[in-house]
């Protein structure tokens, strides 16, 4: 059911198609035809329809209006000014994320009553049930979850967004298709010197298709009885559950996402370089060496972008390497004033980040040197959409919200880059090698 604005919106267009078939008749100097009398008849029949039906919807308003209206008058003195009132447009949108959310479990339960305003969540326009027989949470609120499952993430965070927008679930994007910059760059462009004798040849960079396929990722809330009577409550305890656990596999799916029915992660990606240990290299050891041998592979031009990400259980390792100088040595990690003074936090001058998603320590990805915002893509078609069921536990009273987000994320990079001078690739992720 459409909310009242629609109804007259729909009003106003019917209106505006009556005058233009008058306006053309107008302008050629003649009468309607018969099949253009006969298509007004039923524009405004439909008009005539529609009125009826904003009449009904208004008495309705007027009379919920009167019941909720508090005994006691108001007075208001004499000469008072009165002024601002309800926007209509206000009506046909939800105050808060725990009103949008109790309309929701209405909605789905067989006695509810579907608000209209769930049919206009999303954008302010017809939007209907989707395939999931979901409804769109509504723009303010979709945007500021998305907003926080990006931001409570250390990595998706950092990573280049691409919206996709329509009716599109996929999106293609032009990606630099280069492997080598020994003999040309781009791809494939090679310059000259102006005075070189030899022929010149033609050259054109090469490019890859960057195609992005939306996955599905749903995430189900389990709430009581009684905390779904608490209308403040649930919208505080169902966006923190959201937010965590969304945040949570976005994170590991761009660490450690394996493709196809969900993002590629970047320890998967064709792109990635792997340092080898070193000879004799203990197991489940980090050397210096390591960390400067990784950091020896990053593209130069863009190291203010690269972030360490590692383990917690590698912390013995970073706050003991230390780095020989002549007879003695100095420890790395660690301030001058040892353990009695915090860690750097830093690597090189870059900041190192512990995350839950990386391997243990000794297996690949148990510390990996990242540049996220020019090396991975995250696409997402705004909209989170939710649902719930009263049936799932019902013998623990207990009622299920789904939320459903629509994103896909891989590498810009399909293969390491080797530089114009030497053979060691580099590229935007670098990992040390397993030492088991």
């Amino acid at each position: 059911m459409k909310t009242i604005s629609q109804y007259r919106q729909d009003i106003s267009d019917l209106m505006k198609k009556i005058g233009d078939i008058d306006a053309k008749c107008i302008a050629e100097n003649r009468d309607p035809t018969t099949e253009e009398k006969t298509l007004q008849k039923e524009m405004m029949d439909k008009v005539e329809e529609y009125e009826d039906t904003v009449e009904t919807q208004e008495r309705k308003e007027n009379i919920a209006a009167g019941l909720s209206a508090s005994a006691k008058s108001l007075t208001v003195p004499d000469g008072t000014k009165m002024t601002g009132g309800v926007d209509r447009a206000s009506k046909d949108r939800f105050k808060s994320f725990e009103e949008n959310l109790m309309a929701v479990k209405n909605a789905f339960n067989p006695s509810g009553i579907v608000d209209p305003r769930l049919f206009n969540a999303a954008t302010g326009l017809n939007e209907t049930v989707g395939n999931e027989g979901a409804f769109l949470v509504q723009q303010d609120y979709s945007n500021e979850l998305l907003q926080e499952v990006f931001e409570t993430g250390q990595l998706a965070s950092r990573c280049r967004k691409q919206p996709i927008s329509g009716n599109a679930n996929s999106i293609k994007i032009n990606g630099v298709d280069e492997k080598s910059r020994a003999a040309s760059r781009m791809g494939g462009v090679k310059g000259y010197w102006a005075d070189e004798a030899d022929e010149k040849t033609a050259s054109k960079p090469k490019f890859r298709k960057i195609e992005l396929t939306l996955k599905k990722l749903v995430g189900l809330v389990y709430l009581t009885d009684e905390l779904m009577e608490d209308a403040a409550g649930i919208g505080a305890f169902v966006k923190d559950a959201f937010v965590s656990e969304f945040g949570f596999l976005l994170d590991d799916a761009i660490y450690n996402g394996i493709g196809g029915g969900q993002p590629l992660g970047i320890l998967n990606a064709g792109s990635l370089v792997v340092v080898p240990a070193e000879g004799a290299q203990g197991a489940d050891t980090i050397l210096t060496q390591n960390i400067v041998n990784m950091y020896s592979r990053r593209f130069a031009s863009m190291t203010n972008n690269y972030v360490w990400f590692y383990n917690q259980n590698i912390e013995p390792q970073l706050f003991t390497m230390s780095l020989a100088v002549g007879a003695g040595g100095s420890t790395t990690y660690l301030p001058p004033g040892g353990l009695s003074g915090a860690p750097y936090g830093k690597l090189l001058g870059l900041d190192a980040i512990a995350i839950e998603h990386a391997a243990t320590l000794g297996d690949l990805g148990d510390i990996v040197l990242a540049n996220l915002p020019n090396g991975y893509i995250l696409a997402e078609k705004g909209g989170i959409k939710s649902d719930m069921s009263i049936h799932v536990r019902f013998i623990w009273d207990e009622q299920v919200f789904r939320f459903i987000l629509r994103i896909d994320g891989q590498p810009v990079r399909a293969t390491a880059l080797t530089p114009a001078k030497g053979a060691e690739q580099q590229s935007h992720f670098i990992a040390l090698a397993a030492r088991a």
